[in-house]
Formats: C-alpha cells, structure tokens, sequence
C-alpha cells in the first residue's frame, strides 16, 4: 500500500512543478481580488468632495498598480542580468548590431512585470468603487455633462456625493448614476482585460513564430535553465561555505591562504549576459557556452581574490 501511495504522490507533486507556472498566476490573481476587497472595505472611504474625490480615487485605483510594476520589476532577475554593470559600459545594455535582441528581452522585462498591475486594475475597476469616487470629483464640464444628460442642474452640483449616498437627488437617480458608473468602470476593466489577452496571445504567436528552433527544443531549454539555475544556487552556496571556512581558516591559524579556485571576473561577465538561440550554435544558456569554449584561459581563473581595474574590490 505504501508504493502506490508514494507514486501517487510522486504523481501529483511533478503535475504541481510541471504547472507552477499556472498556479502562481492563479495565486497571484486569487492575492489580487483579496487585497483589493481589503482596500475597499476596510481603508477605502470617499471623502465626497468635489476637490478631493479624483486624486483619492485615482490614488487608490493607480497607486497599487504601480507599487507592484516596481515590485516585478525589482524580483526580475533578467532585467538585473541586463542593466548592472551599464553605468560604466553603455554598450552592455544593447551592443551594436544587437538592438532587436535588446529590444526584445525589454519587452520580456516589462510584459513580465506588467502582469500583476494589470490584474490589479481589472479587478479593481470590475468592482468599480474607485472608479465611482474618482470620477464623480471631475470638474470637466464635458464629463459631468454627459454623465448627467438629460438631468437638471442638481445632478453637476450633487455628483461629487453620489458614491456616499449622500447627495439631495432622489433615490433612483442616485441608483441610476451609481450603476452608470459601476457600468463604465465594468467595461474600462473588460476592455484591459480583452486588450491583455490579444496581445498576449499575438505576442506569443509572433515569438513562437520567429523562433529558430522547434518547440519541444525550447521546452527543453526551459527545463535546463531551471535546472542550472538550481544547481547554480546549491554550487554556489557550497564554494561560499568553502571559500569562508578556508579565509576563516587562515585568519585564525595566521597562516597564509591555501590557493583556491574560483572564476575570474571576466568569466563571470560572459556567464551573466543574457542568451538568445542561434542557428550557428546550440547552447542553452551562457554557462553552456562558456565552459564549452576552447580558447578559455584557466590560468587567469585561478585567483583567490577578485580583482577589478584598480586593485581588490572589497564590498562595505
């Protein structure tokens, strides 16, 4: 009994790694209705008044859209792998004759970090509260005047009250503007989320179309690229330990180092560039390249300091 139940578990635990994806998407969107019902119901008051319900509305329907653009854009490794290093060398950023290619991993960058702002916003317009606030404090005469077409005067004075129910128009007509407004704030959210999908999916359809390699190829590149990157994280912390002990070891022992291994700055650089298929070679990520090159120099590698243009590079 014991065997089926591991393999089952052994089952299900792979379709969860093999879906992670999918899952952390629907995660983060079950994460983005929660804190948006939490915004609206718990610290979201319109103050319903004429100066203040746009900016106090706006505020809370494009402040946390923006808060989690900077977030994806800060837990992304790839724009990191892109940007360090390109205050003292511009051209790392988009070397010549490889501005497709920089363009490219850009838009990667930004599509990527754009996901979780764009889930915000459609949720929270589909809900429609910041939306009722912000707009029913416009001061443009355009606005106001077709919100209240076909209503008297009272309806431009009291708009700003509406979402708190407090204004002198009668019941239904304050009904008939919440529900007018709830209706545009519903179709602004359906229309990002439309307008989200097609490019998604005329993003992917172009990539996939362009790409030089077959599918399955890619699927494999993916593979290998989570794998290294686990690998890397589980050799580095090893090296880390090692190197620290043997310092540790020689300070305490007042002895000279022994001479320990570890890659040059240069080779560090070429591993940490980012790696795009070519039909000329078929390696899978920058590691790949670099350790298979054969004009590598292994004499200069073996250094036991990290040595930058003016001497040691010491982090404070």
């Amino acid at each position: 009994m014991a065997v089926p139940a591991m393999n089952s578990f052994k089952t299900v635990l792979k379709f969860l790694t093999n879906q992670k994806t999918t899952i952390g998407y629907s995660f983060m969107a079950i994460l983005t209705i929660g804190s948006e019902r939490i915004f609206a119901m718990v610290s979201f008051q319109c103050p319903c008044n004429r100066r203040q319900n746009f900016a106090y509305g706006l505020i809370f329907l494009l402040g946390p859209a923006v808060v989690l653009l900077v977030i994806g854009l800060f837990v992304c490794t790839r724009l990191w792998r892109l940007y360090t290093g390109c205050c003292l060398n511009p051209l790392k950023l988009c070397p010549r004759g490889n501005f497709v290619g920089c363009l490219q991993v850009l838009v990667k960058v930004l599509s990527g970090a754009c996901i979780a702002p764009v889930m915000w916003l459609s949720v929270a317009l589909l809900n429609g509260t910041f939306y009722e606030c912000a707009v029913s404090g416009l001061d443009e005469n355009v606005v106001v005047q077709i919100i209240c077409k076909n209503k008297t005067r009272t309806c431009q004075d009291e708009l700003h009250r509406v979402p708190c129910s407090k204004s002198q128009l009668p019941p239904n007509e304050n009904t008939e503007l919440l529900l007018m407004l709830r209706a545009q704030s519903q179709i602004l959210g359906w229309s990002i989320i439309i307008i989200s999908a097609t490019v998604a999916i005329i993003g992917t359809c172009y990539k996939n179309c362009r790409s030089q390699v077959s599918y399955l190829q890619l699927t494999f590149q993916k593979i290998y690229i989570e794998k290294e990157k686990e690998k890397f994280e589980l050799f580095a912390e090893d090296y880390a330990t090692k190197l620290a002990e043997r310092n540790l070891k020689s300070f305490f022992d007042n002895k000279s180092p022994e001479p320990f291994p570890f890659p040059h700055h240069k080779a560090w650089e070429e591993i940490s560039t980012i790696y795009t298929f070519k039909k000329s070679e078929q390696y899978y990520s920058t590691l790949q390249r670099y350790v298979e090159r054969t004009d590598r120099d292994y004499s200069s590698e073996k250094q036991p300091v990290l040595e930058g243009e003016d001497g040691i590079e010491m982090d404070c």
